[in-house]
Parts: C-alpha cells; sequence; structure tokens
C-alpha cells in the first residue's frame, strides 16, 4: 500500500523558516521527488523537484530561499524553505513519480504572516 506522510507545516512570521519532510512507503523504483503547493483560490503549482541523481529545480519564485533534499535509503525528501513571505502560504503537496505511476501526499499548511 502507499503511503506519502507528510510533516512540518506550520505558522511562521514573514522571515522564517520551516522544513517540510515526506516518507515515502509502499513505492519501488522512485524517480523524480518533488513538492508543489496550491494556495486559496488558485491552481496547484510546481515548487520544487529532485531526481534521482541529486539533480534538483526550482521555480522561479523559490529559487535561491528554498532547499529541496532526499533520503533515498528512507524514501524520504525534505523542502527547507527559507526567507518565507506571506505569498508563500498554501498547502503543500509532495509528489513522487516512478517510471510508471505518480502518488500525492495529503497536503501540509504553510502560513506566513506578515
Amino acid at each position: 500500500q502507499v503511503q506519502l506522510v507528510e510533516s512540518g507545516g506550520g505558522l511562521v512570521q514573514a522571515g522564517g523558516s520551516l522544513r517540510l519532510s515526506c516518507a515515502a512507503s509502499g513505492i519501488f523504483g522512485i524517480n523524480n521527488m518533488g513538492w508543489y503547493r496550491q494556495a486559496p483560490g488558485k491552481q496547484r503549482e510546481w515548487v520544487a523537484y529532485i531526481i534521482s541523481s541529486g539533480t534538483t529545480n526550482y521555480a522561479d519564485s523559490v529559487k535561491g530561499r528554498f532547499t529541496i533534499s532526499r533520503d533515498n535509503a528512507k524514501n524520504t525528501v525534505y523542502l527547507q524553505m527559507n526567507s518565507l513571505k506571506p505569498e508563500d502560504t498554501a498547502v503543500y503537496y509532495c509528489n513522487v513519480r516512478t517510471a510508471y505511476s505518480q502518488d500525492w501526499g495529503q497536503g501540509t499548511q504553510v502560513t506566513v504572516s506578515s
């Protein structure tokens, strides 16, 4: 049974930091691991991804502030978020892809107050 368990969201003041985690179980042959977010009234948007070799890519809106990393032994992906802004407020979802499928986490709320 596939399971993605997210943690680390919360309320933080602008300029603060949070670290999100997403642990995957029941999935084999993971290639990409990534994060998306969805703000109220907006479409879900891609934030960052990391492939199995460690190559990363970021949306322009978070480049230089967010860092994605993964622990392949634990099938876990992390998102370190620094210099948070109110516009980063959203529900953050992890996304895990194999050659044949993709799965989503349940989402974790990140709220940045001004």
